[in-house]
């Protein structure tokens, strides 16, 4: 219903300010296209690098490798594929919360963390590539450090509020 409501009240706004609707929208798909073209190729790469590191195994073994470090941290081991996909893609990380689900259940305690953390962190990785590689940006100075340091701190914010809430 408030989607509703502001479509109505941008609609009525427009209105207001005497504007062709239907043209400026159908100026602003016009105007998206050619973006399309530029950000295309990157979503294709990400998906089909994040398909293969999936589907191969090689986040199941990186994470397997890496789960002695989490669980000294107090982290679930069933959490480290979602912690290490999440930076890179969406979908992947949609992915693997399903896992979870499906193992542990969306309403136990490893699957509301997993559900935090998801909600709580951001894709890093694919962001950036997407909106400097469509920018033409080469040089991205802080971007990438401030990136990261605000989805440690996601994660280790989303953590700990799990355990808050959730318990051990």
């Amino acid at each position: 219903m408030p989607v509703a409501i502001l479509i109505l009240a941008l609609l009525l706004f427009a209105a207001a300010q005497r504007v062709n609707v239907f043209e400026a929208f159908r100026e602003g798909a016009a105007r998206a296209i050619p973006l399309l073209k530029t950000i295309l190729p990157t979503l294709a790469v990400f998906s089909a690098a994040m398909t293969l590191f999936r589907e191969s195994g090689a986040s199941e073994m990186l994470a397997s490798v890496l789960s002695p470090a989490f669980r000294f941290f107090g982290v679930d081991p069933a959490l480290v594929p979602l912690i290490l996909v999440r930076p890179f893609s969406g979908s992947a990380a949609l992915a693997a919360l399903t896992d979870v689900f499906a193992e542990y259940g969306p309403d136990s305690r490893i699957g509301l963390t997993a559900s935090v953390l998801l909600g709580s962190s951001e894709t890093v990785f694919y962001t950036l590539a997407l909106y400097f590689g469509s920018a033409g940006v080469r040089k991205t100075r802080f971007a990438v450090p401030a990136a990261l340091i605000a989805l440690f701190t996601s994660i280790v914010t989303g953590l700990l509020f799990s355990s808050l809430f959730f318990g051990a």
